[in-house]
């Protein structure tokens, strides 16, 4: 079986994101990126299934400007076999991610695909169940567990009433929780070995695939900053504030 795992090189959770000064979007000059935290996630599962012997390939795909690359050598450090990346200038929308993925599915023919349940950036959480209607495969989303046997994936996923397990026949697209395992370290080793791990380029116009948003961002603005906080000496005093000041009583 072949795993494609799809990862996205976002700005580090760490970080503290800012605005432009243009208001245009958010800084990303100088500062420092990472892998999608959910994809890690992706990864790591993609490489368990491997080690139990129930896969025989993992594959990383990442769409994105040149140094997407850097991320997808981080999952060959962690132990993916190799990784493909599809060039693009810009930001683009998920149907534009999921077109792409589509062209890249029918070339490497995966049966199991394992995505991040989104990317922290824009918070979408759409490629997942998009390219799960295009390919028209079942889907998994917010997989706290994955489980295979024969062709069937057995996958546990959070609900509000709970937890809800559902199964269903291989080919799949699963999208991976952070609750599922807990992502590996590459060794330095292995991110030696990673440098040698081949990579294949695209670009969106190789795969004939139109990227051009639907949507137009106006402008980002940061939201407003919160009042400083007031002590109260007694119930009454609160009970008063947030009656005549509050106006929520």
């Amino acid at each position: 079986m072949k795993i494609l795992v799809t990862v996205k090189r976002v700005i580090d959770y760490n970080v503290q994101v800012r605005v432009k000064g243009d208001e245009t979007g958010v800084e990303t000059d100088n500062v420092k990126m990472s892998m999608n935290p959910p994809d890690e996630n992706a990864v790591e599962e993609a490489l368990r299934i491997k080690e139990s012997g129930k896969a025989n390939e993992v594959v990383i795909v990442s769409i994105g400007e040149e140094k997407a690359q850097e991320t997808i050598r981080t999952a060959l450090a962690m132990g993916a076999d190799r990784g493909i990346h599809v060039k693009v200038s810009n930001e683009i929308e998920p149907l534009a991610v999921v077109k792409i993925l589509e062209k890249i599915v029918e070339k490497e023919n995966p049966e199991l695909i394992l995505m991040g349940k989104q990317a922290i950036d824009d918070d979408s959480n759409q490629t997942g169940q998009m390219l799960s209607a295009k390919l028209n495969w079942p889907q998994g989303t917010f997989a706290s567990k994955i489980e295979i046997e024969s062709n069937i994936v057995t996958i546990t996923r959070e609900i509000d009433e709970g937890l809800e397990t559902i199964k269903m026949p291989l080919p799949v697209v699963a999208t991976c929780d952070l609750r599922l395992n807990e992502p590996r370290y590459a060794s330095l080793p292995n991110i030696m070995k990673a440098k040698k791990k081949k990579i294949d380029i695209f670009s969106s116009d190789e795969l004939g695939i139109d990227i051009e948003p639907r949507l137009k961002q106006i402008k980002v603005i940061e939201p407003p900053k919160r009042s400083k906080g007031v002590m109260v000496s007694d119930v009454a005093e609160l009970v008063q504030k947030l009656k005549n000041e509050a106006k929520v009583i």
